[in-house]
């Protein structure tokens, strides 16, 4: 089973330190799995324009549409998530990611903004029919040290335990149709 681990943003590197322990959390729990890191900080992006599609945005697509689940880190900026991590989800095809779990990671600079995981990230992935976990994991700048290391013990046990739900679902959809019964 291939997980997409989406780091959706190409600003600084906590969304990434928080990927690369859940990363180490969900390897724990099932190391049959097939985790991979998409920093979009390494991609040349583009805005979705009509424009013909760069390759790195070609590759891209191809990864959200051949991944069986995903874990999204976004961190927040001006209360809402990058435009970068908008304009991909712009890119996908709607029915890629239908019924493929999901699981949620949120950074920001205040305690008020863990609402935008719940009210802008969580519709979009609803909109693709993503299984989203019901736990999602928010932190602080204050629980990170100067070199970005998760210092906070409460992240960890939160991380964890969203790993442990992410990779239940994941054993729970394996069987589950990815294509729709659509009427016409």
């Amino acid at each position: 089973m291939k997980i997409l681990l989406v780091d959706g943003t190409i600003f600084g590197r906590k969304t990434g330190v928080l990927l690369e322990q859940v990363q180490q959390y969900i390897q724990a729990f099932n190391p049959s799995l097939e985790l991979e890191i998409l920093y979009f900080s390494k991609l040349q992006h583009q805005i979705l324009d009509g424009s013909p599609l760069n390759d790195d945005m070609k590759k891209m697509i191809q990864k959200f549409e051949e991944a069986d689940a995903y874990i999204f880190a976004s961190p927040i900026f001006q209360a809402s998530i990058p435009g970068v991590l908008k304009n991909a989800f712009d890119m996908i095809p709607p029915k890629a990611m239908r019924y493929k779990p999901a699981a949620i990671i949120g950074n920001g600079g205040t305690y008020q903004h863990h609402l935008v995981l719940e009210n802008q990230l969580r519709p979009i992935l609803d909109y693709f029919r993503c299984l989203v976990t019901p736990n999602y994991v928010y932190t602080h700048a204050d629980h990170f040290d100067k070199d970005n290391k998760i210092i906070e013990e409460d992240v960890h046990n939160r991380l964890r335990e969203l790993a442990r739900v992410f990779v239940q679902y994941c054993e729970m959809t394996k069987t589950l149709s990815k294509q729709p019964v659509d009427i016409q």
